[in-house]
């Protein structure tokens, strides 16, 4: 991974945090990971569990940046969630999953919080 990239990332998870605060999220972590890989956000919007994928974009050019949020995507962070509830005994609490797509140009930043984006992958449920 390029440096350009990963400093794009980087940039957009922090667009993507203060978007959520002001949004009255509350972020208990960044950069979960474990032996599963890993969850950029989780955090709780009033009662719920809430774990977000953020994808930041400079160029629409290869699609929107939720586009890569595909099925292994969603499995791989399925089981992350999964070892985060177990690990905590959270398992009485209600949980989703968010993705946050960040679009940064020349123009500005364009931010869009896609809620209940998808499943807990059936595989692991």
């Amino acid at each position: 991974m390029t440096e350009k990239r990963i400093s794009l990332g980087k940039r957009g998870e922090g667009i993507a945090v203060s978007y959520l605060k002001r949004l009255k999220y509350k972020i208990i972590e960044r950069n979960y990971t474990c032996k599963f890989g890993e969850v950029d956000i989780i955090a709780k919007d009033k009662k719920t569990l809430t774990f977000i994928e953020v994808k930041t974009r400079s160029s629409l050019e290869y699609g929107h940046p939720y586009q890569v949020v595909n099925k292994r995507k969603q499995h791989q962070i399925s089981k992350v969630a999964l070892n985060y509830i177990n690990k905590n005994n959270l398992q009485d609490m209600d949980a989703r999953f968010d993705v946050v797509a960040v679009h940064i140009s020349e123009a500005g930043e364009r931010v869009e919080l896609i809620k209940n984006a998808f499943e807990l992958s059936s595989r692991y449920s």
